[in-house]
């Protein structure tokens, strides 16, 4: 079983393959957790190791142990070219290209591939798999090109490169560096492994790609997810809003989880608020941004918690092909690196993600135009004309939400047949991986643009607010002063943006008013 290590000093994390958490992936990726194989992770990998080396001493036929790869897997390898083999298949498909991946996902993909290794079905030896721990702890992190993937058989593309520096080529960061492998594992003191039967293609046969950066944008969304709720409470305050949408009778009446906590939440951050004090309102019913909020972000809400329950199944599977099972005495070729359940997930939380920038960026139209914003001034300046105060945060979050709308086209509908057909399904779940990141981060813009015109727009109100949008307002402005006339916009908005993503400025709100889940 997967534990914590008890002695604060090492606060190591020890895998076996079948209960890593994705908190657990995220400490190691981005704060360095050190990774160790637990006891039982060993004695999984030594028990499926004899199998494989038996079925080389007898001389048998097995797909990737005695035989090529993909459309070449009718080709049979003897026993003295097993190693070359697994060499080979490294060296001939570590082709990525694009940019390199950020090092947090590189060793979120370097912990993924690891433990689903120690779960035991795989069949390479306790070398290899102390290998690429001993890289992630001692930082030699290998150079990925976050392109080539089609999201079956496997992530075999990025994780070469990974396998490639395991035995001693390509190209490794270390300690701020890009080096040679060679010389980046000589630095820290580690040495290359020779590949035995199997083992190149365990090492590249697994939808560790996928499953990283899906880890990564899970927790993304998690946290831009509050950021809205709560740019959405200060919205709701500016353009005083009418409290009743969020009853809990309304919402018990429509039991969807998400849309629950999303309406408990909105509750939570207006508490204090001099509106929940008003029993008469200019209007009978909000526009839908500001009625519907817990209905539109509840439902990304749900997308996200099952995205996370799928993600936490891959985290902790076998996927590389062909499986060894010791108890059972066989090697079965199967399909489990098909990147499908992640395809789909990942594409579905681009779409939940694109709808909190959706939802957002028309709530900032509504904080800026005349037409919409009641009593506030056009465009969040008391001098227009000679001013256009805040016009053009709305076109900048337009540009974005209109942008989300081409990324969230799903990637998962594609497949373009590989290896002469062979492989002729894809997930392009690589893809759809990708994309979720970048819609991620036009998302992060489009929210602290409503930051930025909310708390712009409270300056003017006359009522007393909630406390939570009291504090997430007080915390922009030490950031970025009221605008009295027009200055240089995108410097406000970068820095409204880096409290944003630092997850500063959800902390601080939770810690006054609690967890808004």
């Amino acid at each position: 079983m997967l534990e914590l290590e008890t002695r604060p000093a090492l606060n190591a994390l020890f895998i076996d393959g079948n209960s890593l958490t994705i908190e657990q992936v995220l400490a190691v990726a981005g704060q360095n957790m050190p990774v160790s194989l637990s006891v039982v992770g060993k004695a999984n990998l030594l028990r499926a190791r004899r199998l494989v080396e038996k079925i080389v001493e007898d001389g048998l036929t097995v797909y990737g142990v005695t035989t090529g790869f993909g459309k070449f897997s009718e080709v049979t390898v003897s026993p003295e070219e097993c190693n070359e083999l697994q060499k080979n298949i490294i060296m001939s498909h570590a082709g990525g290209v694009g940019r390199p991946l950020p090092r947090e996902a590189v060793r979120a993909m370097m912990l993924l591939r690891a433990n689903s290794l120690a779960k035991g079905y795989s069949g390479v030896r306790l070398e290899v798999v102390q290998l690429l721990l001993d890289m992630l702890n001692c930082g030699v992190h290998p150079v990925v090109p976050c392109q080539g993937s089609v999201g079956a058989s496997g992530d075999l593309v990025p994780l070469s490169h990974i396998a490639l520096v395991m035995i001693g080529m390509g190209e490794a960061e270390y300690q701020g560096r890009i080096l040679p492998a060679e010389e980046a594992l000589k630095q820290a003191r580690l040495k290359p492994v020779v590949l035995q039967a199997k083992e190149g293609l365990a090492l590249i046969n697994g939808t560790q790609y996928m499953s990283a950066l899906g880890c990564l944008a899970v927790a993304g969304a998690t946290r831009l997810a509050k950021g809205a709720c709560i740019a959405a409470a200060m919205t709701f305050e500016a353009l005083e809003g009418i409290p009743a949408a969020y009853s809990p009778l309304i919402h018990d009446a429509r039991p969807h989880a998400g849309q629950k906590t999303c309406a408990r939440a909105m509750r939570h951050l207006l508490e204090g608020s001099e509106l929940l004090e008003r029993e008469k309102h200019d209007r009978v019913q909000d526009a839908y941004t500001l009625r519907c909020i817990p209905q539109v972000y509840g439902a990304s809400l749900d997308a996200i918690s099952h995205v996370r329950s799928v993600l936490e199944t891959e985290i902790n599977s076998a996927t590389d092909n062909p499986l060894v099972f010791p108890d059972a005495g066989c090697v079965i070729s199967g399909g489990n690196f098909h990147g499908q359940p992640l395809a789909l997930v990942l594409d579905y939380l681009a779409m939940a993600v694109s709808e909190l920038g959706s939802m957002a960026e028309r709530r900032v139209e509504r904080l800026v135009n005349p037409a919409l914003n009641g009593q506030l001034p056009p465009f969040l300046t008391r001098h227009g004309g000679l001013n256009s105060g805040m016009m053009i945060l709305q076109y900048v979050a337009a540009a974005l939400a209109s942008e989300n709308k081409v990324l969230s086209h799903p990637a998962s509908v594609d497949s373009i047949p590989t290896s002469a057909n062979q492989e002729d399904h894809v997930s392009m779940g690589s893809i759809a991986a990708r994309k979720v990141g970048s819609v991620l981060e036009n998302v992060s813009w489009v929210v602290a643009a409503e930051f930025l015109a909310a708390a712009q727009a409270l300056d003017y109100v006359q009522h007393t607010p909630g406390l939570g949008s009291r504090i997430a307002h007080a915390l922009v402005r030490e950031v970025v002063p009221h605008w009295e006339g027009d200055r240089i916009l995108y410097q406000d908005l970068h820095r409204v943006h880096a409290l944003l993503q630092s997850g500063g400025l959800v902390e601080r709100v939770e810690q006054e008013i609690g967890p808004l889940w």
